[in-house]
Protein backbone atom coordinates (compact mmCIF):
# COMPACT_ATOMS: atom_id res chain seq x y z
CA UNK A 1 0.00 0.00 0.00
CA UNK A 2 1.67 3.46 -1.09
CA UNK A 3 1.10 6.01 1.82
CA UNK A 4 3.59 8.66 0.38
CA UNK A 5 5.41 9.83 -2.81
CA UNK A 6 8.55 11.89 -3.08
CA UNK A 7 9.57 12.62 -6.48
CA UNK A 8 10.10 15.28 -9.44
CA UNK A 9 7.07 16.53 -10.40
CA UNK A 10 6.92 15.65 -14.13
CA UNK A 11 3.47 16.82 -15.79
CA UNK A 12 0.69 18.97 -14.45
CA UNK A 13 -2.75 18.69 -16.18
CA UNK A 14 -5.20 19.37 -13.36
CA UNK A 15 -6.82 17.49 -11.66
CA UNK A 16 -4.07 14.69 -12.57
CA UNK A 17 -0.29 15.14 -11.77
CA UNK A 18 2.68 12.54 -12.63
CA UNK A 19 5.47 12.34 -10.06
CA UNK A 20 8.87 10.24 -11.22
CA UNK A 21 10.21 8.37 -8.17
CA UNK A 22 13.37 6.92 -9.09
CA UNK A 23 12.23 6.87 -12.95
CA UNK A 24 8.84 4.93 -12.65
CA UNK A 25 5.95 7.94 -13.21
CA UNK A 26 3.43 7.92 -10.63
CA UNK A 27 -0.01 9.51 -12.22
CA UNK A 28 -2.03 10.92 -9.28
CA UNK A 29 -5.31 12.50 -9.20
CA UNK A 30 -5.24 15.59 -6.38
CA UNK A 31 -7.74 17.63 -5.35
CA UNK A 32 -7.54 21.61 -6.59
CA UNK A 33 -7.15 22.70 -2.91
CA UNK A 34 -3.53 20.94 -3.60
CA UNK A 35 -3.06 21.75 -7.01
CA UNK A 36 -3.21 25.57 -6.20
CA UNK A 37 0.17 24.25 -3.72
CA UNK A 38 1.97 22.88 -5.85
CA UNK A 39 5.36 23.39 -6.94
CA UNK A 40 6.45 24.28 -10.80
CA UNK A 41 7.08 21.38 -12.23
CA UNK A 42 10.49 19.77 -12.37
CA UNK A 43 10.89 20.66 -8.80
CA UNK A 44 10.46 17.97 -5.73
CA UNK A 45 6.93 17.39 -4.65
CA UNK A 46 5.89 14.96 -1.46
CA UNK A 47 2.48 13.48 -1.28
CA UNK A 48 -0.03 12.10 0.94
CA UNK A 49 -1.44 9.11 -0.48
CA UNK A 50 -4.35 7.42 -0.52
CA UNK A 51 -4.49 4.13 -2.31
CA UNK A 52 -7.93 2.60 -4.69
CA UNK A 53 -9.49 0.83 -7.24
CA UNK A 54 -11.20 2.05 -9.72
CA UNK A 55 -13.00 -0.79 -12.52
CA UNK A 56 -10.52 -3.06 -10.44
CA UNK A 57 -7.38 -0.73 -11.26
CA UNK A 58 -4.98 0.49 -9.09
CA UNK A 59 -5.73 4.44 -8.21
CA UNK A 60 -3.78 7.13 -6.75
CA UNK A 61 -4.89 9.81 -5.49
CA UNK A 62 -2.51 12.26 -3.75
CA UNK A 63 -2.91 15.15 -1.49
CA UNK A 64 -0.26 18.41 0.09
CA UNK A 65 -1.62 17.96 3.08
CA UNK A 66 -2.71 15.22 6.16
CA UNK A 67 -5.55 17.11 7.22
CA UNK A 68 -7.15 16.98 3.18
CA UNK A 69 -6.27 12.93 3.11
CA UNK A 70 -8.12 12.70 6.46
CA UNK A 71 -10.97 14.58 5.21
CA UNK A 72 -11.03 13.09 2.05
CA UNK A 73 -11.29 9.48 3.59
CA UNK A 74 -13.98 10.73 6.27
CA UNK A 75 -16.08 11.92 2.98
CA UNK A 76 -15.83 8.52 1.17
CA UNK A 77 -16.90 6.41 4.41
CA UNK A 78 -20.30 8.52 3.65
CA UNK A 79 -23.02 6.27 2.27
CA UNK A 80 -23.36 7.31 -1.75
CA UNK A 81 -19.57 9.00 -1.72
CA UNK A 82 -16.99 8.22 -4.01
CA UNK A 83 -13.88 8.94 -4.61
CA UNK A 84 -14.88 11.63 -7.15
CA UNK A 85 -17.26 13.50 -4.87
CA UNK A 86 -15.09 13.67 -2.31
CA UNK A 87 -12.63 15.22 -4.75
CA UNK A 88 -15.07 17.95 -5.68
CA UNK A 89 -16.25 18.66 -2.57
CA UNK A 90 -12.30 19.53 -1.55
CA UNK A 91 -12.14 21.11 -4.91
CA UNK A 92 -14.95 23.33 -4.81
CA UNK A 93 -15.57 24.30 -1.03
CA UNK A 94 -12.98 25.41 1.54
CA UNK A 95 -13.02 22.89 4.58
CA UNK A 96 -13.85 25.71 6.72
CA UNK A 97 -16.87 26.35 4.50
CA UNK A 98 -17.82 22.82 4.43
CA UNK A 99 -17.70 22.53 8.46
CA UNK A 100 -19.99 25.27 8.97
CA UNK A 101 -22.33 23.61 6.08
CA UNK A 102 -22.13 20.56 8.44
CA UNK A 103 -22.78 22.57 11.50
CA UNK A 104 -25.67 24.53 10.20
CA UNK A 105 -27.12 21.91 8.52
CA UNK A 106 -26.92 24.03 5.34
CA UNK A 107 -27.84 21.93 2.26
CA UNK A 108 -28.32 24.88 -0.36
CA UNK A 109 -24.22 25.65 -0.03
CA UNK A 110 -23.42 21.69 -1.06
CA UNK A 111 -25.70 21.51 -3.70
CA UNK A 112 -24.31 23.85 -5.50
CA UNK A 113 -21.33 21.17 -5.82
CA UNK A 114 -21.33 18.52 -8.33
CA UNK A 115 -23.07 15.70 -8.31
CA UNK A 116 -24.18 16.11 -4.74
CA UNK A 117 -28.11 16.55 -4.50
CA UNK A 118 -30.60 16.90 -1.39
CA UNK A 119 -30.25 13.42 -0.21
CA UNK A 120 -26.71 13.22 -0.11
CA UNK A 121 -26.48 16.94 1.13
CA UNK A 122 -28.58 15.81 3.99
CA UNK A 123 -26.54 12.86 4.96
CA UNK A 124 -23.12 14.28 4.47
CA UNK A 125 -24.50 17.34 7.54
CA UNK A 126 -25.79 14.15 9.33
CA UNK A 127 -22.91 11.45 8.86
CA UNK A 128 -19.72 14.34 8.80
CA UNK A 129 -20.65 15.71 12.20
CA UNK A 130 -18.85 13.32 14.61
CA UNK A 131 -16.38 12.89 11.92
CA UNK A 132 -15.16 16.38 11.83
CA UNK A 133 -14.85 16.40 15.54
CA UNK A 134 -13.08 13.41 15.10
CA UNK A 135 -10.49 15.10 12.33
CA UNK A 136 -10.11 17.68 14.83
CA UNK A 137 -7.75 20.59 14.36
CA UNK A 138 -6.38 18.56 10.94
CA UNK A 139 -9.68 19.12 8.88
CA UNK A 140 -9.91 22.67 10.47
CA UNK A 141 -6.04 23.24 8.71
CA UNK A 142 -6.74 22.36 5.60
CA UNK A 143 -6.00 24.86 2.92
CA UNK A 144 -8.89 26.82 1.67
CA UNK A 145 -9.81 25.85 -1.81
CA UNK A 146 -11.59 28.68 -3.47
CA UNK A 147 -14.22 26.97 -4.01
CA UNK A 148 -12.59 13.80 -18.13
CA UNK A 149 -12.28 11.26 -19.85
CA UNK A 150 -9.98 11.66 -23.65
CA UNK A 151 -7.04 13.22 -24.93
CA UNK A 152 -5.58 15.93 -22.46
CA UNK A 153 -5.68 19.52 -23.97
CA UNK A 154 -2.43 21.25 -24.95
CA UNK A 155 -0.97 22.81 -21.84
CA UNK A 156 -1.05 26.06 -24.55
CA UNK A 157 -4.91 26.16 -24.25
CA UNK A 158 -5.28 26.91 -20.29
CA UNK A 159 -9.11 27.76 -21.32
CA UNK A 160 -9.40 23.85 -22.87
CA UNK A 161 -7.54 22.83 -20.16
CA UNK A 162 -9.76 24.49 -17.34
CA UNK A 163 -12.73 22.99 -18.83
CA UNK A 164 -11.65 19.78 -19.12
CA UNK A 165 -10.76 19.69 -14.87
CA UNK A 166 -14.01 21.13 -14.38
CA UNK A 167 -15.41 18.15 -16.33
CA UNK A 168 -13.79 15.32 -14.84
CA UNK A 169 -14.28 17.27 -11.68
CA UNK A 170 -18.15 16.15 -12.13
CA UNK A 171 -19.34 19.40 -13.67
CA UNK A 172 -21.19 18.57 -17.44
CA UNK A 173 -19.26 20.87 -20.44
CA UNK A 174 -21.82 23.33 -21.20
CA UNK A 175 -21.91 23.83 -17.34
CA UNK A 176 -18.07 23.87 -17.42
CA UNK A 177 -18.50 26.76 -20.50
CA UNK A 178 -20.63 28.66 -18.28
CA UNK A 179 -18.26 28.76 -15.66
CA UNK A 180 -15.67 29.86 -17.11
CA UNK A 181 -17.56 32.85 -19.55
CA UNK A 182 -16.37 36.11 -18.87
CA UNK A 183 -13.28 35.06 -16.68
CA UNK A 184 -10.14 36.29 -17.91
CA UNK A 185 -6.56 34.55 -16.70
CA UNK A 186 -3.48 34.05 -17.38
CA UNK A 187 -3.40 30.55 -16.63
CA UNK A 188 -5.65 26.95 -16.40
CA UNK A 189 -5.30 27.52 -12.36
CA UNK A 190 -6.45 30.58 -12.09
CA UNK A 191 -9.40 29.60 -14.32
CA UNK A 192 -10.41 26.54 -12.44
CA UNK A 193 -9.70 28.61 -9.25
CA UNK A 194 -12.63 31.59 -10.24
CA UNK A 195 -14.81 29.16 -12.00
CA UNK A 196 -14.90 27.02 -8.60
CA UNK A 197 -15.84 30.35 -6.76
CA UNK A 198 -18.42 31.36 -9.42
CA UNK A 199 -20.13 27.85 -8.81
CA UNK A 200 -20.65 28.19 -5.10
CA UNK A 201 -22.22 31.49 -5.07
Amino acid sequence: MIGRLRGTLIDKQPPWVVVDVSGVGYEIELPMSSIYQLPASGETVVLRIHQGLRDEVPVLYGFYTEGERGLFRALIRVNGVGPKMALAILSGISAEEFRRSVEEKDTATLTRLPGIGKKIAERLTLEMQDRLDGLGSAAGGLPGAIAGAGTAPSADDPRAEASAALVALGYKPAEAQRLLQGIEAEDSEQLIRAALKKAVR
